[in-house]
């Protein structure tokens, strides 16, 4: 929490998080991206004065239900073009009016999300940004209250979007979507570092295979190291030979399929290299978006994959 100390609000998913963020002295806003998944859900919403996300009819219906208590604010959701969650452009006035008539509605502002925001997309493939921008800020003209649109990539390209409130994501981690850039072209830091160390060391021959699947075979003689972290830890499974790693702070690679408990790297540039150097997987000094374009995903699936058995070290 003290890392969000400076900002004005949080937004997350988990109603159990924001009640467990209330309990830890956060007074400022909290709002559930998703809103509430049933009637029950909205007696803590309103006990801890959260606010929630509404793009539903369903939703609507159990605002509707409630008993007098105190106001709860909302944020209704436009379907600008995403076709994931919200009121289509023609629906959104006649919910909006329908949540005007709730006593137990507070505040009603508007909100969007972005299918394309970190890409063009030729027309005939998908929505563009500006066609978004376009269809929410008729709503927004009609129906006034705060307005939210602004994602990471929006709050670094398009200045016109920040409106009210803003929502970044994964720059706040010290990561990017765009493709064929790193958080540090952008001036970000990156927040969380991943790093084990060699826990074994095996020299192999020319036709030597390594691990699982014998996917690497070595084409001269090669020190291998084995690292102490695998896909139970949250290391993608998916990641290729030539997945960049670092050993006592200089890159090598992956070589070998990634186990359920150990990676193998290729030691040879590094003649030093012994039991206990120490291994970055992610974060300072390597990239985590190179790691991810090796893996065939994204910064943001990486660092949400980790599980429980990574230790946590604050800072």
């Amino acid at each position: 929490m003290r890392g969000f100390s400076d900002a004005d609000g949080i937004a997350l998913i988990e109603i159990e998080a924001a009640i467990r963020l209330r309990e830890m002295g956060w007074t400022k806003p909290i709002l559930l991206l998703q809103g509430v998944y049933e009637q029950a859900d909205l007696l803590p919403v309103a006990a801890h004065r959260l606010h929630i996300v509404v793009h539903s009819n369903a939703q609507i219906e159990m605002l509707e239900h409630l008993p007098k208590g105190p106001a709860i604010d909302v944020y209704l959701k436009v379907n600008s073009g995403m076709n994931r969650l919200g009121f289509p452009p023609e629906a959104t006035a006649g919910a909006h009016a329908r949540m005007r008539a709730i006593v137990r509605v507070g505040t009603i502002s508007l909100m969007t999300h972005f299918a394309n925001s970190y890409a063009r997309v030729p027309p005939e493939r998908g929505i563009s940004v500006d066609t978004q921008i376009t269809r929410f800020n008729a709503l927004a003209q009609a129906l006034g209250g705060a307005l939210s649109l602004a994602d990471s990539a929006m709050l670094l390209t398009k200045p016109e979007t920040h409106a009210d409130w803003v929502r970044p994501g994964v720059m706040l981690y010290g990561a990017t979507v765009f493709p064929n850039q790193c958080a540090a072209d952008l001036e970000l830091l990156p927040t969380m570092t991943l790093s084990s160390e060699i826990i074994g060391i095996q020299d192999i021959n020319v036709g030597d295979s390594v691990g699982y699947g014998s996917r690497y075979v070595a084409d001269r003689p090669t020190r291998i190291g084995v690292v102490a972290c695998g896909y139970i830890d949250g290391y993608p499974r998916s990641a290729q030979d030539g997945t960049p790693v670092l050993v006592d702070g200089i890159k090598t690679r992956l070589i070998g399929r990634v186990s359920m408990d150990s990676i193998t790297v290729d030691l040879s540039p590094i003649a030093h290299a012994r039991i206990g150097s120490k291994v970055t997987l992610w974060g300072q000094g390597l990239p985590i978006e190179e790691v991810a374009t090796a893996a065939g995903t994204i910064a943001c699936e990486l660092m949400c994959g980790l599980t429980r058995r990574v230790r946590v070290l604050d800072g």
